[in-house]
C-alpha cells in the first residue's frame, strides 16, 4: 500500500506539474501556452505573405504538437479572435453570439504585420527538439511587446487557475515608455466587446473589476444594448434577462436579437413602464453587469507565480531592451564580417594578388601565396584570415574581378562602418533607442487599437432595493405558519431578497429570507422587515419578580440564527416599537402596599446594547402588565 501511495504521489506531480507548464498556464516572456506558440511557429514557417487554410496550418503543427489535431484548430480560432498576432479569413466565429467557427478546411489564416515585426527572430530564440526529435521547436519567443496582458489569458490546472483579463496594446506600450522614463502610469483592462467597466477595485490584476452593456436609453419604452460586458455572450444575457422577465423582477413585455458585426438587442417594455424605472433592475438581476475576478498567474522561468500587472510590464520592458540590444549585437557581428570580407575582396582584386597564383601548382602554394599578399596590408585587416576568407577569394568569378567597380565598393564599405558607428550609439544608449521604438510602434498602431471599453464609476445596485415587492407576506395565528403562500392576516409586501425579523412570544427571534411557507410559532410578538434603526422596548421579569425595561436595537445578526431579547431564565410579558407609549405595571396585593398600580414612560429610558440587561422597574410582584 505504501509504494503505492508513493507512486501515485509521485506520478499526480508529475501530471500536475507536465499539465501547469506544457498546457494551462502562459508563458511570462511572450504571453503565450505551448500550443499556441507552436501555432506560430507554423505559420512564421508557412508564411509568404498569403492566407494559408486552417487545416494545413492545423496538419504542419502536429510536427511540434504531441497531444493530438484537435486542440489546435480550436485554440487557432481563440487565438486569431485576440485580433493581434493572426489575420483571419473566413468564419471564426462570433465573440459576441458564441457562435463557433466554421471547419478547418472552410477557412484561412495568416501572421499580421504586428506579428512578423515584434515577435519573431532566430537569431535570439532558443530552440528545442520536438515531442519526437526530427524537428526543432522554440522555447519561447523574443516578444517586444507585452502580449501576456495584451491578449490575456484563461486556464486551469491542477491547485491553481489564472484568469488574465486583456489590455490595450498602444496604451501597454505607452506605460512602458512612461516606465523608461521614470514617468508614472496605470493600465486598465480594454475588452473586445466593449461595454463599460469600474476599475476601482481592479488591484494591479488580482482584485475585481465590474462591467456593464452599454444601454441605449433614448426611447424611453425601449432599451437597446449596444455592447455586452466581457465574458458574456448576446445568447446568455437574452436568457438571463429572459429568466428576470418570468420571475416577475424586470417588467418586458418582448426581447428581439438583431446582432450582426455589431451588437444589437432591443427590449421592449411593459405596458406602463419605462426605462428610468428597469435601468437598475437589469443590472442587478441579468448579465447587463457582471463582477469579473482575474488572478494573474504565469510562468516565470520554469515555475508558476502570481504577478501584478505592474510587475509583468517592467519585466516586458527589461526583456525588450535585452532583445533590442541582441538585435543590435547581432547586426553589428554580422556587419563586422561583412566588411572583413569586402576588405579581403578589395585588396585582393585592387592590389592584384590574384595574379600571384596563376604559376603555383597546389592547393597549398595558392593558399600561401595568397595569405603572403594580403600580409603586406596587414593594418587594413581588422581580423585573423581563415582558411574559410582564402576560400571566399579564390571563388571569385574572373567576371566578377573584370568588373569590379572600386568607388562602388568603397562606398560600400563606407555605409557599413556608418552603420557600426550608429549601432555603437545605439547600443550606449539604449533606453532612448528603446523609447524610439515603442513610439514608433505607436504612431504606426494607435489607429489599429483604439480603446473599446470605457472607464467610467458606478454605483453598486442593491437588489434589494431594487427588486419589487410584490409578494403578500401573511402569518396564520391559528397554524403558527409564516410566508406569501400562507393564508392569513397581512403583514407587509416583500421581495425575494428581502429579510424578514421574526420575535416570537416565548421571546426569541431570528432574521430569515422571506419564506414561501415555514412554521415559526402560534404566537408571536413582531413581524417585519429588518430595519437596524428601529427601537425595540421589552418588557421582562425574573425568577424573582422583579420586572425591566429593555430598550435596544437589532441591527447585529447571523441569517436564520436565534438569539434572545431577554435573559436565560426571564419571561417576555409586553414589546413594542412605539418609544412614546407607557408601561402600566398592576400589583399584587400584600398587606402594606398602598400602590397597586405603577406607569413608566418609556422614553424616559436610554437605549442600550442588544447583549446589555433591562433597567429594572419593579420588584414587586407583578399581576398585569399593559402598554398603553
Amino acid at each position: 500500500m505504501a509504494y503505492l501511495d508513493s507512486l501515485y504521489e509521485h506520478n499526480f506531480i508529475e501530471y500536475a506539474s507536465y499539465v501547469v507548464k506544457e498546457r494551462a498556464i502562459p508563458q511570462l516572456q511572450d504571453g503565450l501556452k505551448p500550443v499556441q506558440r507552436r501555432i506560430l511557429h507554423s505559420l512564421w514557417e508557412l508564411d509568404d505573405g498569403k492566407f494559408h487554410k486552417v487545416a494545413n496550418v492545423v496538419g504542419h503543427c502536429m510536427k511540434y504538437h504531441p497531444h493530438g489535431d484537435q486542440s489546435i484548430p480550436d485554440s487557432l480560432v481563440v487565438l486569431a479572435n485576440k485580433d493581434l498576432l493572426i489575420d483571419k479569413q473566413g468564419n471564426f466565429g462570433n465573440i459576441y453570439t458564441g457562435d463557433p467557427a466554421a471547419a478547418a478546411r472552410y477557412i484561412e489564416c495568416r501572421l499580421t504585420p504586428l506579428a512578423r515585426e515584434v515577435l519573431f527572430d532566430p537569431r535570439l530564440t532558443e530552440y528545442i527538439d520536438s515531442y519526437d526529435g526530427r524537428n526543432r521547436e522554440p522555447v519561447v519567443f523574443p516578444a517586444k511587446i507585452p502580449v501576456l496582458l495584451a491578449q490575456g489569458a484563461e486556464g486551469i490546472a491542477p491547485g491553481m487557475t489564472t484568469r488574465i483579463l486583456p489590455h490595450n496594446l498602444v496604451e501597454l506600450l505607452e506605460a512602458e515608455i512612461a516606465y523608461l522614463q521614470d514617468k508614472p502610469f496605470r493600465i486598465l483592462p480594454d475588452f473586445p466587446t466593449g461595454g463599460l467597466m469600474d476599475a476601482s477595485e481592479y488591484s494591479d490584476g488580482n482584485g475585481k473589476v465590474r462591467v456593464r452593456a452599454r444601454l441605449d436609453l433614448s426611447d424611453p419604452k425601449r432599451i437597446v444594448i449596444r455592447e455586452i460586458p466581457f465574458g458574456t455572450t448576446t445568447e446568455s444575457l437574452i436568457a438571463s434577462v429572459e429568466d428576470a422577465a418570468r420571475k416577475d423582477k424586470v417588467k418586458i413585455s418582448s426581447i428581439h436579437d438583431y446582432t450582426a458585426e455589431k451588437v444589437e438587442i432591443e427590449v421592449k417594455l411593459a405596458r406602463g413602464v419605462y426605462t428610468q424605472e428597469v435601468v437598475d433592475a437589469l443590472y442587478a438581476f441579468t448579465e447587463c453587469e457582471l463582477a469579473l475576478s482575474p488572478s494573474l498567474l504565469a510562468i516565470d522561468g520554469d515555475r508558476p507565480k502570481v504577478m501584478s500587472v505592474t510587475e509583468v510590464l517592467q519585466r516586458n520592458v527589461g526583456a525588450l531592451v535585452d532583445v533590442l540590444k541582441g538585435e543590435l549585437k547581432s547586426e553589428e557581428t554580422h556587419l563586422r564580417d561583412r566588411l572583413h570580407a569586402k576588405t579581403l575582396e578589395q585588396i585582393f582584386i585592387e592590389e592584384r594578388i590574384y595574379q600571384a597564383i596563376e604559376e603555383m601548382k597546389t592547393a597549398e602554394l595558392v593558399d600561401a601565396a595568397v595569405r603572403k599578399g594580403l600580409a603586406a596590408h596587414q593594418d587594413q585587416i581588422k581580423h585573423e584570415v581563415t582558411g574559410e576568407d582564402i576560400e571566399a577569394l579564390l571563388k571569385i568569378p574572373i567576371r566578377r574581378i573584370s568588373l569590379y567597380d572600386i568607388e562602388r565598393s568603397r562606398k560600400e564599405m563606407q555605409e557599413i562602418r556608418q552603420r557600426l558607428r550608429q549601432i555603437k550609439g545605439q547600443l550606449d544608449a539604449i533606453i532612448p533607442y528603446a523609447i524610439d521604438f515603442l513610439k514608433e510602434l505607436v504612431a504606426k498602431y494607435r489607429d489599429a487599437f483604439p480603446r473599446r471599453t470605457e472607464v467610467v464609476s458606478f454605483a453598486r445596485v442593491d437588489v434589494r432595493e431594487v427588486a419589487q415587492r410584490n409578494l403578500k407576506l401573511r402569518y396564520d395565528k391559528n397554524t403558527g405558519y409564516l410566508g406569501y403562500e400562507v393564508d392569513g392576516q397581512l403583514l407587509c409586501e416583500v421581495s425575494h431578497y428581502d429579510r424578514v425579523l421574526v420575535i416570537r412570544k416565548d421571546g426569541t427571534y431570528s432574521v430569515i429570507d422571506a419564506p414561501d411557507k415555514l412554521f415559526v410559532d402560534k404566537g408571536m410578538l413582531h413581524c417585519g422587515l429588518v430595519d437596524k434603526e428601529m427601537v425595540f422596548n421589552v418588557v421582562y421579569k425574573d425568577g424573582e419578580d422583579n420586572t425591566y425595561l429593555k430598550r435596544c436595537q437589532i441591527d447585529q445578526f447571523i441569517l436564520n440564527k436565534v438569539y434572545a431579547l431577554a435573559p436565560e431564565g426571564c419571561k417576555v410579558l409586553r414589546l413594542t416599537t412605539d418609544s412614546e407609549r407607557v408601561v402600566a405595571l398592576d400589583y399584587k396585593p400584600r398587606p402594606r402596599l398602598r400602590v397597586l398600580q405603577e406607569e413608566f414612560a418609556i422614553a424616559q429610558y436610554p437605549v442600550r446594547g442588544l447583549k446589555a440587561g433591562g433597567i429594572r422597574l419593579s420588584n414587586k410582584e407583578v399581576s398585569g402588565c399593559k402598554i398603553t
